[in-house]
């Protein structure tokens, strides 16, 4: 586990569509937003940005790579990545590239965090076959592993190029770092100790505790494998705001309507305003005034032994001024409190 000084702090955001007072905002502002809101959040010392890849009408970024590098070479700090690539539908060569050379304009701040995604949209766009789901992930994660520790590449497969001592280019000055994404299977948890790569973990319901297990299958696999166990971070929903009630308040009506909109594919029910108020009770949507955020974040680090923490602050088509708000209270209030709370 970090210490309190060492613990990165994130924010997370898909491009959640937006509103102003006129509407909806564009997809293309609601771009232009989201690299203001990486500065924002580079200037009020957040550790990590995090852009989630999605091919819906509701979530405006499906290329995150041209927006992190206008976030990378406008900042010194903040490190920017992915969150989620969903990698079964991506080519890993041209992945490992196109950090390669985001690493070259902000070297040691580009990061990728590759899973198999939670929607499916992307396969069919890209011509993969969901029957695939499983070995695309297996071949393609097997190869970016590679690419990040070995310079000559040699392999075989169904979905990946066969290569006889291949080099791509270009090559980081460092190894890119490569985080593995999971949402609950242990196989993944396995696989990421196996691959050498630190673990996030998207705990987006119920209590943050049941994530325990996970954190020691991990810890236990690296002893078995004989290497060091690496990072492991969370990435959790929520909004912080002036007051526990005004944050709950101006959360739930785009929180709600994201859940119903994708819920509407994946027959859940409607999301009712007490089951919405029992997951910030008990669960895991960080929603409250910035004590109550930082005693809650606190809480999870302390349990998992966390090494990152990261708030995906945009859900569903919120005010656009609201989601800069939630920025700056966690910036400025919610980071320094944690640490404070872990220091005791």
């Amino acid at each position: 586990m970090s210490t309190a000084s060492q613990l990165e702090f994130g924010l997370d955001t898909f491009g959640d569509i937006t509103h102003d007072d006129t509407g909806l905002r564009t997809p293309a502002q609601v771009i232009r937003d989201t690299l203001d809101e990486g500065i924002l959040a580079d200037q009020l010392g957040v550790d990590y940005f995090g852009l989630g890849e999605h091919h819906r009408p509701d979530f405006a970024i499906s290329a995150p790579e041209p927006i992190l590098g206008a976030l990378l070479a406008r900042t010194s700090r903040i490190k920017g990545g992915t969150s989620v690539t969903v990698l079964s539908s991506d080519d890993p060569i041209r992945l490992y590239q196109r950090f390669a050379t985001l690493d070259a304009i902000a070297p040691g701040r580009a990061e990728i965090t590759i899973g198999r995604g939670s929607f499916t949209e992307s396969f069919p766009l890209f011509g993969y076959s969901l029957d695939d789901y499983e070995t695309l992930f297996q071949e393609k994660s097997q190869l970016i592993a590679q690419l990040i520790t070995e310079e000559k590449i040699s392999t075989k497969g169904n979905h990946t190029p066969t290569l006889k001592g291949v080099t791509v280019h270009p090559r980081p000055e460092t190894a890119l770092r490569v985080w593995r994404g999971m949402g609950g299977s242990p196989q993944s948890v396995v696989e990421a100790a196996a691959m050498g790569m630190p673990l996030m973990m998207a705990v987006i319901g119920g209590d943050p505790a049941r994530f325990a297990p996970f954190v020691d299958l991990y810890a236990r696999a690296h002893a078995q494998i004989g290497t060091p166990v690496l990072p492991v971070g969370v990435h959790s929903p929520g909004h912080v705001g002036e007051t526990d009630e005004s944050a709950r308040e101006e959360y739930f009506g785009g929180y709600a309507a994201m859940h119903e909109a994708i819920g509407r594919a994946r027959g859940w029910p409607r999301l009712s305003r007490a089951a919405y108020e029992a997951e910030i009770a008990h669960g895991s949507l960080y929603v409250g005034s910035p004590e109550t955020v930082a005693q809650k974040i606190a809480r999870t680090v302390r349990t998992l032994g966390l090494a990152r923490f990261t708030l995906k602050y945009s859900s569903g088509p919120q005010d656009y001024r609201t989601n800069l708000h939630n920025i700056e209270l966690y910036g400025s209030k919610v980071i320094p409190r944690v640490r404070e709370l872990l220091a005791e």
